[in-house]
């Protein structure tokens, strides 16, 4: 496997602890549709479904890795979620994005937590 992509399930592994610590229940994880890829869906509260992306570097020399979810991403991110609530049959779930930053390595990491980081438009 490639050095990013071990890097980035380093990174869902770390969100998913800190999720959990923070009292979220974890529904799927890498939940795929096509082409398209949920990181991390979870539950906080009852009818409430949580779509979590991750974003994980070893350095935020070159870009703060929140920077990495434009629209496009965005978009995406939307239309596997909705495809998600489609599938569940929870069309009338309440449903929020929110962005995992991880920049760091294994000894020494910093994570970000931004809840309600985008809206659907």
């Amino acid at each position: 496997m490639a050095k990013h992509n071990d890097l980035g399930q380093w990174g869902e592994q770390i969100a998913e602890r800190f999720l959990r610590a923070k009292g979220y229940e974890i529904l799927f994880k890498n939940y795929r549709i096509g082409r398209l890829e949920l990181d991390l869906v979870v539950c906080q509260e009852p009818n409430e479904l949580v779509i979590v992306e991750v974003k994980t570097r070893s350095s935020d020399l070159w870009q703060d890795p929140l920077a990495a979810v434009g629209q496009q991403k965005q978009r995406h991110l939307m239309r596997a979620g909705n495809h998600l609530l489609h599938t569940l049959n929870t069309a009338h779930a309440v449903v929020r994005f929110d962005l995992i930053s991880i920049v760091g390595t294994a000894d020494d990491y910093q994570i970000s937590h931004i809840e309600d980081a985008f809206y659907p438009f």
